[in-house]
């Protein structure tokens, strides 16, 4: 058994974040000692290690939470579970295209800039007419 902060470095998520997972739902109530202590199994490790990983390949914890029942159930379709994955793909796809139109925006209006000791900005210009 492992208090909250040797379960916190066992799977990589903070103290703060097991706290906030338990408090969502997302990660069931744990046992308690008779002090009111958390106390975790590796069950309950691998299910933050879990949850880290989703978090560090950006899914949403809405998304983890469907992921996790997916999981736990052996019953699952892995078409199931492939669906979700490919959603999320073109999510961050869509991000991605997000990202790099205002990284074009923005190289367009540093190009503009002097860069000197002019008053006149076309990048503040920018930012205040649209």
């Amino acid at each position: 058994m492992l208090n909250i902060g040797e379960a916190a470095q066992a799977s990589g998520v903070s103290a703060k974040m097991i706290r906030h997972y338990e408090s969502i739902g997302l990660l069931p109530a744990v046992r308690r000692t008779a002090s009111g202590y958390r106390v975790y199994g590796e069950q309950d490790v691998r299910l933050l290690q879990f949850i880290h990983r989703g978090r560090a390949l950006g899914f949403p914890l809405e998304k983890i939470a469907g992921l996790l029942a997916l999981w736990q159930d052996q019953d699952r379709a892995s078409a199931d579970v492939r669906r979700l994955a490919e959603q999320h793909i073109a999510e961050l796809n869509r991000k991605i295209e997000e990202l790099q139109a205002m990284k074009r925006t923005l190289e367009q209006l540093a190009h503009s800039c002097h860069g000197d000791q002019r008053s006149d900005c076309p990048i503040l210009d920018d930012l205040a007419t649209h």
